[in-house]
């Protein structure tokens, strides 16, 4: 269960760093993922379940690129963060819909997966942290959880919009205010550095269903009505900016001085 210092090494340069800036490409990412989501079981009508595994394809291709790779490469890692939101979007409403299961229910049994798989992982590798994925076998655990979250984020942000009747601004405030109760309590607590990153990381994709539903829902529902393309569009140009604007910041950081 101990890593060696140079296997620790390995992985750092395998993964981002945790700043501000991974985290508002992850609410971009997990944005995205929703109006894309939407774009191919509802705008192209391919249903749910197709779209489902039209995305599992694309994400389990990615993951194995992604695993196999021997450094940290960016844009293949936030490719595989996009596929995972993705995919999460398409399961969550087969589940909560299709399904019949009902938002409130999909939740819960969401909620249930990514706490097994924490605990799975905690009882193989004797740490859930983030920071130390560099095995093949830590990182399917550290992309099983993340998965699980996307999917368990946009049945949680359904539910708070639609069912809870919070409606889209409200649960933008709601896990807005959340996340930024997260980062107080990283800063000024003594809470485990690793629970609050991994439930940072969960509040991102509600966070990223509500803003996504916002933008390309009727009017008539409280959305702006945006065209779903145009929509993903423009966050997938967020995105990568966020991505060439980090991997510049590392560039820089490591020039000889």
């Amino acid at each position: 269960m101990h890593m060696q210092v140079h296997e620790l090494q390995d992985y750092v340069k395998k993964v981002p760093e945790i700043t501000a800036l991974f985290w508002l490409t992850k609410i971009f990412a997990t944005t995205f993922g929703e109006t894309s989501g939407d774009a191919l079981s509802m705008s192209l009508n391919l249903g749910y379940l197709l779209s489902t595994f039209i995305f599992a394809g694309i994400f389990i291709s990615l993951l194995y690129f992604q695993i196999q790779s021997k450094a940290y490469k960016p844009y293949l890692y936030w490719a595989t963060i996009i596929a995972s939101t993705t995919v999460g979007t398409t399961l969550a409403d087969f589940v909560d819909r299709s399904l019949g299961i009902g938002y409130l229910g999909g939740s819960l049994l969401l909620l249930s997966l990514v706490l097994v798989s924490l605990f799975s992982w905690y009882q193989v590798e004797g740490s859930i942290n983030p920071s130390v994925v560099n095995l093949p076998r830590t990182q399917i655990f550290y992309w099983l959880t993340i998965t699980f979250s996307q999917t368990l984020g946009t049945a949680l942000g359904d539910w708070t919009s639609d069912s809870a009747g919070l409606g889209y601004s409200g649960g933008i405030w709601l896990f807005g205010g959340l996340i930024i109760l997260m980062a107080l309590l990283y800063f000024f607590s003594q809470v485990s550095k690793t629970i609050l990153f991994w439930a940072t990381f969960v509040l991102t994709r509600p966070l990223g269903a509500v803003v996504g539903d916002f933008l390309d829902k009727p009017i008539s529902s409280g959305g702006l009505d945006l065209s779903r393309f145009m929509a993903s569009f423009v966050l997938l140009l967020a995105i990568v900016i966020c991505v060439y604007w980090s991997t510049r910041n590392d560039r820089q950081s490591i020039k000889p001085v």
